[in-house]
Formats: structure tokens, C-alpha cells, sequence
């Protein structure tokens, strides 16, 4: 079940809320776990047991935990961490490695291991990382641990960003999973509603249309198609992987606003940065923090030598990398952005700065579709063919580009690059808060309702509607 879909949209959502806002307060959280393990049921009903049965592991050995110390303490924090590495190794990276080390034996002459594909669980990198945060957050005592195995799981299992984030840290929410009473509001009701539609509205009306049309492009022989198809193609796809994301991102913080829970926040307008090092601040924002905090400064962060600081850097963008597929394009895409975050610290931070701002704009941007297309390709084959056509300026096989796609490509641009004004940044900040006038509420409401039937429109029209992220 997706949220830009007929079942959750005109079934799953409005059941929800009514029994959601109708239940008295001692039983909201039950309502709402229940509702969140029937949502992750129905899209993997195999795997609900083993995610459940891995919460009360967790649940437990944290409680336990929590009420050690010395070397039993760490003991039990590293077997919690290495319980949540080990089904994230499993059941995402085993038929990567499988498959390699078949690749490796082939070469002297041994034959194929025998082995059973192994089916990824829609949302495991997001659960894994988050069950992660909160062995550590109550290990640093950050936080106390939750009393009850209810309030973990729903931490874990939440529907509105279960399956693609953004990733909640354990200390940022604690408090909302016990009492929410502040954040339960109609203005919140409202306010989250608007931001669900405005996410839905990116997700069905631009990032859908512009990735039919990339796909249409990948699928394609990139050796044989001309210079402007695969610049427009990888455009195509630029724009539909931020509005996909972003959008889903803004349905889940929504969703979030309207039962009480605030999520971090997970874009902020990423293609005005002026360097990669910017990108990473503004894109995945969850994924970045999480990363600085429970790898990068353990690792040593900016404390050690520079060199060593450098390594740190790259190991955790190929981590990165890593994370989001088991396949090599994916680490490379990582290694790729480490090395573009050394280099803005070596020298490219002050090249920028003699530049200008729109010139280095200009450049991020380019230098991010190139990292697009290793993200995007099926193969290293694919990413060389492609990379290669497009900076050779030659002709050749071209894809007819139809009006729709024309116009919302245009519209992606404008909505994408138009807070490179400050003023438009500082408006869009404004309007995404929580607290609001009353006639920006009515204007708000109204455009949640046009946002919504234009978007239910044009999902029963169509039969294209993934969500990228569903696949990490």
C-alpha cells in the first residue's frame, strides 16, 4: 500500500482517523500500532513476524541494558546494534555478496554456490537504522528507555514514515510516543493536511509524468541516443527521484502533524546548493544527520588529522552509498559524493566563493546529474555509456518528448531552483510551519482540497505510480 493509491487515500487513511480522533487517549497508541503493523502487512505480510519478533529482542535487551554496566553494558548495546546489522546484511546485501563471490570462484574454475534468493523487506534500511538509534540514544542516556514494547514498536513500525523515512532519532520523538496532548490540535490537523497534499500534489503531478519518460531513457541503448535526449533523460530523472522523496517526505511529516508527532524535517531545496558539501545539508537531511552523529564522529570526525578526517569522510559516503542498494553503481555513487565532499574542503570551497553564486550552482547541479546517472544506471556499462554520450555533444537516436513532459519538466525547474532567491526560501519556510494566521489557514485548507482531487484525479487515470525509495 503506497499513499499516493485509491486503497490508502479513499479507505486506509479516512478509517484511520476517524477511529484515530474517536478513541480516548489511552488507547490513540494502540490504534495507531495496530493500524501501522495492518499497513506493513499488507505490502509484506511475510515479514511482519520477523520485524515484530526483532522489536521485543530489542525492547528487551535495551531494558536490561539500560540497568547495567562496564563491559555487560557495551555487551549488550553491540549485541542489539550487531541484531539489527545482521538482518540488514542479510536480508538486503546476502545475494550481493553471493552473487560476487560467484563472479570471484568462477575465475578458478569453481562452480556456482547454491543459494536461495533472498526477498528484501519493504522499508529495512529506515526500521534498521531507527531500532539502531535507540539502543544507542538510551546507551548514552540520552533518553530513558520506553516502559512499554507497544510504544517501541510503534516508534519503529509508524505508517507515516515506516517505509521511506525520514529517519526519526529515537531522543527527537521519545517524549511525543508517551504524551502528545500539545501537538493535538486542530491547527496541526489542518496545517498537516496541507502538507500531506503538497507532498502527494509532488509526488502524483511531477515526479510520476517525468519518471515514465525516464525510464523510457534508461531503458533505451545510451550508446545510440544523442547528446539533448540523454541530458533531458537524466533531468527527467533528477527532478522525479527529488519530488518522489520530498514528496513522500512531506506526506509523512503530515501525516505526523495530524496525530500528534513531530518529524524532522528531510529537503530543503537542494538543487540552489553552491557545493556538494551544501547538497548533503539540504538532501536526506535525516540520512546526513544520522550519519554525522552515530558514524562519522564515532569514527573521529574533525578531531583527528586531516588525512584521517578525509578517510572518515569517504568511508561514510561509500557506507552511504552502500546503504541504499546492493549493487556496485550505488557504492561508487558514494564514493563518488565523498570525493567531491574532500575536495570542497581541499580547495573547491574557495574556488566557489571567486566564482559567484549562480555559476556554482550551475556546477553542483551538473556535477549532481552525473551522480544521477550512477545512482539511476542498471550497470557500470550503462553509467560509462551514458556519462560519455552526454558530454560528446553528438547525434543520434532521440525519444519523442511529449507536451506533459515539456510542461512539467519546466514546472519541476521552476518549484525546484526558485528558492535560490532568499526571500522565496524565507517564504517557504514560513508557510511549511505549523503555526499560521487564520486566513493563511483558509487559503491553505482550500489549496489541500485542489491539491488532493487533482492528485486523486490523475492517480486513477494513470497505472504508473512507484515510490523510489521503497526498494531501500
Amino acid at each position: 500500500m503506497v499513499f499516493s493509491s485509491s486503497l490508502f487515500l479513499l479507505y486506509f487513511l479516512p478509517i484511520f482517523l476517524v477511529l484515530y480522533y474517536l478513541s480516548p487517549r489511552f488507547l490513540k497508541n494502540y490504534v495507531a500500532l495496530l493500524a501501522s503493523i495492518f499497513f506493513y502487512a499488507w505490502g509484506a505480510p511475510d515479514f511482519i513476524f520477523i520485524v515484530l519478533a526483532s522489536i521485543v529482542a530489542d525492547f528487551y535487551i535495551v531494558k536490561v541494558m539500560h540497568h547495567s554496566t562496564g563491559s555487560k553494558k557495551k555487551w549488550l548495546t553491540g549485541l542489539s546494534i550487531a541484531l539489527n546489522i545482521g538482518l540488514l546484511l542479510y536480508f538486503k546485501y546476502a545475494n550481493f555478496f553471493v552473487e560476487n563471490l560467484d563472479v570471484v570462484l568462477q575465475q578458478f574454475g569453481f562452480g556456482p554456490i547454491a543459494w536461495t534468493h533472498v526477498a528484501l523487506p519493504i522499508g529495512i534500511s529506515f526500521f534498521s537504522f531507527q531500532k539502531m538509534t535507540y539502543a544507542v540514544d538510551v546507551y548514552r542516556k540520552v533518553h530513558e528507555p520506553l516502559q512499554r514494547v507497544s510504544d517501541l514498536a510503534l516508534y519503529i513500525l509508524m505508517f507515516p514514515q515506516l517505509i521511506a523515512g525520514p529517519i526519526v532519532r529515537f531522543n527527537e520523538i521519545a517524549g511525543q510516543l508517551v504524551d502528545r496532548r500539545y501537538n493535538e490540535n486542530a491547527d496541526n490537523r489542518l496545517t498537516g493536511f496541507f502538507r500531506f497534499t503538497l507532498g502527494l500534489a509532488r509526488k502524483v503531478l511531477i515526479a510520476n509524468p517525468l519518471g515514465a519518460f525516464a525510464d523510457s531513457v534508461f531503458a533505451a541503448d545510451a550508446s545510440q541516443l544523442s547528446t539533448p535526449t540523454l541530458w533531458v533523460g537524466i533531468l527527467a530523472y533528477a527532478y522525479q527521484i527529488y519530488y518522489d522523496f520530498a514528496g513522500y517526505s512531506d506526506m509523512a511529516v503530515g501525516l505526523g502533524r495530524m496525530i500528534g508527532f513531530d518529524f524532522v524535517e528531510n529537503f530543503n531545496n537542494p538543487y540552489i546548493s553552491q557545493n556538494i558539501s551544501e547538497f548533503w545539508r539540504r538532501w536526506h537531511m535525516s540520512l546526513g544527520r544520522w550519519m554525522r552523529d552515530y558514524l562519522y564522529i564515532p569514527l573521529g570526525g574533525n578531531r583527528v588529522n586531516t588525512k584521517r578526517m578525509y578517510f572518515n569522510l569517504w568511508v561514510v559516503f561509500l557506507i552511504s552509498g552502500f546503504w541504499h542498494g546492493a549493487a556496485w553503481n550505488f557504492i561508487i555513487w558514494g564514493g563518488f559524493h565523498g570525493l567531491f565532499l574532500i575536495a570542497d574542503r581541499i580547495f573547491l570551497l574557495r574556488f566557489y566563493r571567486a566564482i559567484g553564486k549562480f555559476p556554482s550552482v550551475l556546477i553542483t547541479f551538473v556535477i549532481t546529474l552525473v551522480g544521477w546517472v550512477l545512482f539511476r544506471s542498471e550497470n557500470m556499462v550503462q553509467v560509462w555509456d551514458y556519462t560519455i554520450g552526454m558530454f560528446s555533444f553528438r547525434s543520434g537516436n532521440s525519444l519523442f518528448v511529449s507536451r506533459e513532459v515539456w510542461m512539467t519538466m519546466v514546472a519541476a525547474a521552476v518549484f525546484g531552483f526558485l528558492a535560490y532567491f532568499p526571500q522565496v526560501e524565507k517564504w517557504q519556510i514560513k508557510i511549511l510551519a505549523k503555526e499560521q494566521r487564520l486566513k493563511t489557514m483558509i487559503w491553505m485548507t482550500m489549496a489541500a482540497i485542489v491539491f488532493f482531487v487533482l492528485s486523486l484525479g490523475a492517480i486513477t487515470s494513470s497505472g504508473f505510480n512507484p515510490f523510489i525509495y521503497f526498494r531501500f
